[in-house]
């Protein structure tokens, strides 16, 4: 681990990265939340974090837009292929954003030795993440979705719809 990823993350406590937050970006940040401070993170005005989410940008660019509320227990990660939420989105208690894969092809190498990929994930403005949902890398979320709660998004769900299940389909089209 690089010396500066070291000192963001283990020695800035929870009050001081609230007040960094709130200054540079006019983000509400818990103080028991975990937010790491990185270049790659990009936070919109009145976004919320709400406590004991884990917000990690260290591994490529994580940009959330402006009046994004991200209740508590939830688990995001960008990577290479970085992440994007657009504004106005609710991210229910307990989500999990994550934009990387394990590679597993190789069956004589340990999984945990064949590297990772990062396609990075895409979730348009208007979108409401119920409760347990996960998104996995590579997909996209138009704009105007509802995903539904403990569904696992893992590809492409297009504007409007309310989406479902485990993967997620298509269960009714918002007009």
């Amino acid at each position: 681990m690089k010396p500066g990823t070291f000192a963001r993350r283990f020695l800035l406590f929870g009050p001081l990265i609230t007040l960094y937050f709130y200054l540079k970006h006019r983000a509400l940040v818990s103080h028991r939340s975990e937010v790491e401070v990185s270049p790659n993170l990009s936070l919109g005005a009145g976004t919320r974090i709400g406590s004991f989410t884990k917000v990690k940008a260290s591994g490529g660019p994580l940009r959330i837009g402006r009046d994004v509320h991200i209740a508590v227990g939830c688990f995001i990660a960008s990577d290479s292929g970085g992440l994007e939420i657009g504004d106005d989105c609710l991210i229910g208690p307990g989500c999990t954003i994550l934009c990387n894969n394990y590679r597993y092809g190789d069956l004589s190498t340990p999984i945990r030795l064949q590297g990772h990929e990062s396609k990075g994930v895409r979730i348009g403005a208007n979108v409401q993440l119920g409760a347990g949902a996960v998104v996995l890398d590579g997909s996209t979320i138009g704009n105007g979705v509802i995903v539904t709660p403990n569904a696992v998004v893992s590809g492409g769900i297009p504007d409007n719809v309310i989406v479902q299940g485990d993967p997620a389909r298509i269960v009714f089209r918002r007009r």
